[in-house]
């Protein structure tokens, strides 16, 4: 855990990060340059965490080929070959007849795409890194559970038919087809497939808002409704963090799976809290209500107290994933104060109409509502 003296030296930092983007993310070690320069294709690559990867793999000198559906443009600080198709129509025809050294694969959820692309590109790309979910396990009773924790199993008459409208109608299906879409990696790519399960993926660029909420509602100050004890433990890891450690892991060849969820020692919902408070400088002020409370109050974990759920029963071990296989090759973390800095400073640079309605949290009024029942209940 960091202690008030640590937090408000990340704190000074961040604030200079304002000022300077990028200060505090190059106070972090800079890795050994990569031993060879790799032909990396990214599947997908403009999304949450792609441009992430595509920037850092430029940085190390690698050769990118995006491939996606042309739909996002991107202004990349070097060559990028771009490459469209539609994996939902099957339309692969650019890949055909290439080869790569690494296919990273970041969009997939459904198993169906998983199998076209190993029809395709088996034989084609010396290593398959697939980005899962920690979403793909069966339970989270337990925790410290590590990668060899039962998964989900689909139950439906054909995961291969599967569409994106199926998942968006029933989310429960998620993780089961994230795990069949897993098992068909495993299928075409054998050891030299990576599978790479994040936790919250957070930080500049979220557009769910599920970590955004709480640097917004801290910078506004006053009295901020926070959830359980503040002993509740959170997980999740910056997606710079998971995009520049995904590279690496390319870089060294490394097969397996992993849980990629941070920090790398426990932290909990006070400690996030006030870490966050410390790096914005803020005057805002927890008032702590009670699990029970908040559930009698139609207040939900997660969505509309982002990043938290309660450690008990059947979520006792959610945000308690190991990640020791993870840290073991090398994943770190910059500060949460770094994080922090850098997500409102996104946040803060989008359109008005996008800052006025947070997609996660409650509302400033549904807040003032719950803190005086809250304070009335006391």
């Amino acid at each position: 855990m960091i202690d008030r003296r640590q937090w408000l030296q990340l704190a000074g930092a961040a604030a200079a990060a304002w000022v300077v983007p990028g200060l505090v993310a190059a106070a972090m070690p800079k890795p050994a340059p990569p031993a060879k320069r790799l032909r990396i294709l990214i599947l997908g690559g403009t999304g949450f965490t792609g441009p992430h990867q595509v920037r850092y793999a430029l940085e190390r000198g690698h050769t990118l080929t995006l491939f996606n559906r042309g739909r996002k443009t991107r202004e990349w600080p070097g060559d990028v070959e771009q490459l469209q198709g539609d994996r939902n129509t099957g339309d692969l025809a650019a890949l055909k007849d290439r080869e790569w050294d690494v296919c990273i694969d970041n969009p997939t959820t459904l198993p169906f795409w998983a199998r076209d692309a190993g029809q395709l590109l088996k034989g084609k790309v010396g290593h398959y890194i697939f980005i899962s979910t920690i979403s793909v396990y069966a339970a989270n009773d337990t925790a410290d559970a590590d990668e060899s924790d039962a998964l989900a199993q689909y139950t439906g008459p054909d995961a291969m038919r599967e569409t994106q409208d199926s998942v968006r109608a029933n989310m429960a299906l998620y993780g089961a087809l994230k795990a069949r879409s897993e098992a068909e990696v495993r299928h075409w790519f054998g050891d030299t497939a990576t599978v790479i399960r994040p936790g919250l993926i957070v930080g500049p660029g979220d557009e769910t808002d599920r970590f955004t909420y709480w640097p917004a509602r801290i910078a506004r100050g006053g009295e901020v409704l926070a959830p359980g004890s503040g002993e509740d433990p959170v997980q999740f890891i910056d997606a710079r963090d998971l995009a520049e450690w995904t590279i690496r892991m390319a870089e060294q060849r490394a097969f397996g799976t992993f849980n990629a969820t941070g920090p790398a020692t426990m932290l909990r919902m006070r400690g996030m809290l006030e870490g966050i408070r410390g790096a914005l400088k803020s005057d805002a002020q927890f008032i702590w209500a009670a699990a029970d409370f908040l559930e009698a109050q139609n207040v939900s974990p997660w969505g509309d107290m982002p990043a938290w759920i309660p450690a008990e029963g059947d979520s006792a071990g959610f945000a308690r994933r190991s990640n020791k296989k993870a840290l073991a090759k090398g994943l770190d973390f910059r500060p949460l104060s770094a994080t922090a800095v850098d997500t409102l400073g996104w946040f803060k640079a989008q359109p008005e109409e996008r800052q006025a309605k947070l997609r996660a949290g409650i509302s400033p009024e549904r807040e003032k509502e719950l803190l005086a029942l809250w304070k009335s209940r006391a």
